[in-house]
């Protein structure tokens, strides 16, 4: 008779309590650490992020965009809670001072090797799910930049160095180099 081992659930509590300088998301109980980001991987979420806050200014905008480390609590529970690339939130009632409670309106990933399992699959699930409007997914390694646009029901991807035209902003694109 083979026995089964039953899984650790995981809650937000084990995420504070990791050792200094460790991070990890937690999506439906289960740990994922997460490995400190490369140069390039930083470049694209500074150029992304400078661009998408820049036009927000320029249109006195009430948005917010928020960078990794920045606490995304998914679902009204204690099991899942993500540090998304970038956060885009209109809806400042979703905002405390520990993140945001609920769905961003837009979230970007920048996929490095230890991730690609998760952005593209796990995260888009849950992301889905919760009701977030946009998803991107940029990815170094394969040049590619994926939409998803679930209010449209539509995926599209791009290279690196097209215009991405962003779904929650009518008339603004981005351009991932």
């Amino acid at each position: 008779m083979e026995i089964l081992r039953k899984e650790e659930i995981h809650t937000v509590k084990d995420i504070y309590a990791l050792p200094e300088g460790e991070r990890a998301e937690l999506i439906d109980g289960k740990l994922y650490y997460m490995s400190p980001p490369s140069r390039v991987h930083q470049d694209i979420i500074f150029s992304l992020s400078r661009k998408i806050a820049d036009y927000i200014d320029s249109k006195n905008g009430s948005c917010k965009v928020y960078l990794a480390p920045f606490a995304v609590f998914l679902n009204e529970d204690d099991k899942n809670y993500v540090e998304p690339d970038i956060s885009i939130i209109c809806d400042s009632d979703k905002l405390n001072d520990k993140g945001c409670f609920g769905a961003p309106d837009w979230i970007i990933e920048i996929v490095s090797p230890s991730s690609r399992q998760t952005d593209y699959y796990k995260k888009l699930f849950k992301y889905r799910t919760a009701g977030v409007r946009e998803y991107w997914v940029a990815d170094p390694d394969r040049e590619i930049v994926t939409v998803y646009n679930f209010e449209r029901d539509t995926m599209v991807e791009y290279s690196f160095g097209e215009e991405v035209p962003a779904g929650i902003f009518e008339g603004f694109s981005l351009r991932t180099e």
